[in-house]
């Protein structure tokens, strides 16, 4: 008895629910205010937004000289029989990529006379019954956001209105079928984070063998010269090898046939050459460098010369003599003494007129420029760069074949400077207080420089070939930056940026489609 006594409520309440939903639906079906309905078709003219409440089979709708200014998403789910959809002469800025999902029978779109100025990626996709499409009347801006409506208008098989571009100004009046491309105006690029190493760095150097892609760090806190793997499976870098000694400044591979040296060189206890040992898979020393000659290495320059292998270490000390060494078929041996109480900080190969020179940046001088003597195979002084004193480190480059070098400067400005057939002229002086490095570097055919600080954040430059000079492109945080390497896989390009206080960053060099 107490059992059916609960029960009795509840069906009530169970009944009264059925007939309040029966009356829902009911009201559904009821045609919205500002509307006209018939059975098969419903016109809402000066609506202030977009009704909800119109009946679901209908075939026909209007919206006409409303005040609504967005369509949003799925706004027309509910009326899947929808055949005609007329959108006009409101204030519509805005549509939602999915605003006509659902509508597979629609064969006649029209959205003319409203304030359209791009239309989302794609939006057409759900379209399948799409004969004729209506654009007219709207404000278009024919830039990269109308690259795929662009591509879809000569696909299409639906008859299309004239697209009218208002801008941007090159383009004004024109209709969006007869913009020429929007390839290189919709490209850029970017540099993201894709790995961090938990490690402080101060130099590295890339070398491919046997089509594996390596990246040699020199770690001198951490004593090691760590060799990472690039890794096709996992997508990123990973340790390798690792070559021990004493304040490990530079890292620098030498690929002779099918043999792999690592030139180390050390603050202390002198500096060494390793090989690649196959059966071990590791770096085993190979053989020493004269401690007499090379006392504070500052940088490793590797070069050929008519067919013969040769590297050149900068020795940055008071007593310092840089040194050339060069491969005899069994091991390297010291070639020629450049330089000595110089303090030079840096050794760069440039081909000048066809004709091999090195560089040489001191603390002491402004940069030398010695030339390769054919007849006693020998560098020889030519030149130098006046007015550049306390030059750190010269990075050569070329663009459209003609040759760049690239000046740092730790106090005051670092230089880009071309050479002119005769000599070398200044370009572009960048703003580099506490800059320790100025790496060039392409990717792509686009031109960039990487500028390291100690005081403040970093700068990537992208050269503009219209201005002619090396933009800002986009700023990054590295802890006391020492120099920033290229490297490219198989598909992928990445900037290696060392830290000499924090973490050793790598940086992706990605394409960016604004179109999408």
């Amino acid at each position: 008895m107490r059992m059916a006594l609960m029960k009795e409520p509840l069906l009530f309440f169970m009944l009264l629910g059925c007939i309040h939903h029966t009356a829902q639906l009911k009201k559904s079906t009821r045609c919205p205010s500002t509307c006209s309905c018939t059975k098969e078709s419903v016109i809402c003219v000066g609506s202030s937004w977009i009704p909800r409440t119109i009946p679901s089979d209908i075939s026909s709708l209007s919206l006409v000289n409303g005040t609504f200014s967005e369509i949003k998403e799925r706004m027309f789910s509910h009326l899947p029989s929808l055949q005609l959809l007329f959108i006009e002469g409101n204030k519509i800025e805005t549509i939602s990529r999915h605003a006509f999902r659902g509508l597979r029978d629609l064969t006649h779109l029209s959205l003319a006379n409203n304030h359209i100025k791009t239309l989302p990626r794609d939006i057409f996709s759900d379209l399948d019954s799409l004969i004729e499409l209506d654009l007219r009347g709207n404000m278009f801006e024919c830039d990269c956001k109308a690259k795929w409506l662009f591509s879809w208008l000569k696909m299409t098989n639906s008859t299309v209105s004239d697209v009218v571009c208002v801008g941007p100004p090159e383009y004004q009046e024109k209709k969006l079928n007869d913009v020429t491309s929007f390839d290189s105006e919709c490209i850029t690029t970017d540099f993201v984070v894709h790995q961090i190493l938990t490690y402080q760095s101060v130099s590295m150097d890339t070398f491919q063998y046997k089509n594996d892609v390596f990246v040699a760090i020199a770690q001198p806190s951490m004593e090691n010269c760590m060799i990472l793997e690039w890794d096709h499976i996992e997508m990123n870098f990973r340790s390798y090898d690792n070559i021990t000694g004493q304040s490990i400044v530079g890292c620098k591979a030498i690929l002779i046939d099918d043999q792999v040296f690592m030139v180390v060189a050390q603050l202390f206890g002198g500096s060494h050459i390793y090989k690649y040992d196959e059966s071990w898979a590791k770096f085993t020393k190979f053989q020493d460098i004269e401690v007499s000659r090379i006392s504070k290495p500052n940088d490793i320059e590797l070069f050929q010369i008519e067919g013969e292998t040769f590297f050149v270490i900068a020795d940055s000390s008071k007593a310092g003599l840089t040194t050339v060494y060069k491969w005899n078929g069994k091991g390297f041996y010291s070639y020629q003494s450049l330089h000595e109480w110089f303090r030079d900080t840096d050794a760069e190969l440039v081909e000048i007129d066809d004709k091999p020179h090195l560089v040489l940046s001191s603390r002491s001088q402004v940069p030398l420029i010695l030339q390769w003597n054919k007849s006693t195979k020998k560098f020889t002084p030519h030149s130098d760069i006046p007015n550049m004193e306390d030059v750190l480190a010269v990075k050569s480059f070329k663009m459209k074949d003609e040759l760049y070098i690239a000046l740092t400067r730790f106090i005051g400005d670092s230089k880009i400077m071309r050479w002119n057939g005769k000599l070398f002229v200044e370009i572009q002086a960048l703003p580099s207080r506490g800059a320790m490095a100025l790496q060039p570097f392409n990717f792509k055919d686009r031109h960039y420089l990487a500028l390291g600080s100690d005081y403040t954040f970093s700068q990537i430059y992208q050269w503009d070939p219209e201005k002619k000079t090396f933009e800002k492109f986009k700023e990054i945080y590295i802890q006391a930056p020492r120099s920033f390497t290229a490297v490219s896989t198989d598909r992928q390009d990445f900037v290696f940026a060392s830290s000499f206080k924090g973490n050793t960053q790598i940086f992706e060099h990605v394409i960016v489609d604004l179109s999408l």
